[in-house]
């Protein structure tokens, strides 16, 4: 019989999290601080976690990062024995902070790379997560029921497993999540300061590169000053890119190097989303299962199911 699962935030993520395990069949049921009429939902987020400690159920924090360290405090205090995951952006603070409030918790920390512009448990699908990556973090110290437990929802979701740190994780997205919004941020600003023609005469290229920012700003604020010390290092690679791009233009009028390195790096993108992958069982009894595991993230590979006590991986050919 599988685990319950009650999810604390019903939002975007949160509330498609809640839909997608119950179109698995998981009995799902949670709580968020604004009123959800849905018949799965308790009344408040204490009463949603008292249900869990009685059903021993696995919780997942499905709120913003300024949220967390409350939830937590809730979860220590109705319902500290459940297992515990989180879909928060950003992995390190959740992880500092689930040290501090439950030490000793059994928690594997998760993030589904999906989402959509629009926000709240309106715009929630079943069908949100369905073949995306779902970062599960794999520290040398993650419980191993707890880590099943976050893979299990995943794949119950519809998404591929990428197993990682902490660390790694938060890194990379703010490479490919963050420094986009604040990029996004930027060129929205900019073209708006073009007045009313430039902005009626914007298109595809314009509307795609700044579509995240149709976000509410809290969200996207909470997700990228979060992760401040990955997002520097990100966005002065950027200046550095951006001001080498700048002295070209200056002095030859050429923008080569700039553009040819952008073109190549989409190449690449598309390169991996379309290779062949090869199939890789890797034994989740064997000391060092999680060692395989987060080797098998950083080549881009992920976990596409469980088959007993082995974990059934993907790695692009």
């Amino acid at each position: 019989m599988q685990r319950p699962v009650c999810v604390i935030g019903l939002g975007l993520i949160g509330g498609s999290v809640l839909r997608a395990a119950a179109r698995a069949g998981r009995d799902v049921f949670g709580a968020a601080d604004v009123q959800v009429a849905d018949p799965r939902v308790e009344p408040t987020v204490a009463a949603a976690l008292a249900r869990a400690a009685r059903e021993d159920a696995l919780i997942v924090v499905a709120v913003p990062l300024p949220a967390v360290d409350e939830v937590l405090r809730l979860v220590a205090e109705h319902a500290p024995s459940c297992l515990l995951t989180d879909v928060v952006s950003v992995k390190e603070p959740v992880l500092a902070a689930v040290e501090h409030r439950l030490p000793g918790a059994r928690f594997a920390g998760g993030h589904p790379m999906a989402g959509r512009s629009v926000s709240g448990w309106e715009a929630g699908a079943a069908d949100l997560f369905d073949g995306a990556a779902w970062v599960v973090t794999t520290e040398e110290d993650t419980p191993a029921d707890a880590w099943r437990a976050a893979v299990e929802l995943a794949l119950d979701c519809g998404a591929q497993v990428v197993p990682t740190t902490a660390r790694e994780h938060d890194a990379a997205v703010a490479r490919i999540s963050h420094l986009p919004h604040l990029l996004a941020a930027v060129l929205a600003a900019t073209g708006a300061e073009g007045g009313s023609l430039a902005l009626s005469l914007a298109a595809g290229s314009f509307a795609d590169g700044t579509r995240v920012m149709g976000t509410r700003p809290e969200l996207v604020l909470a997700m990228c000053e979060g992760n401040r010390g990955p997002l520097l290092a990100a966005v002065d690679e950027a200046l550095g890119r951006l001001g080498a791009a700048r002295g070209s233009l200056a002095s030859t009028g050429g923008l080569a190097a700039t553009v040819r390195a952008g073109h190549e790096a989409r190449l690449a993108l598309e390169d991996l989303r379309g290779a062949d992958s090869e199939e890789i069982p890797v034994d989740l009894t064997d000391p060092e299962a999680f060692e395989t595991l987060r080797d098998l993230g950083t080549a881009g590979g992920r976990v596409l199911r469980l088959d007993g006590d082995t974990a059934i991986g993907a790695l692009p050919a």
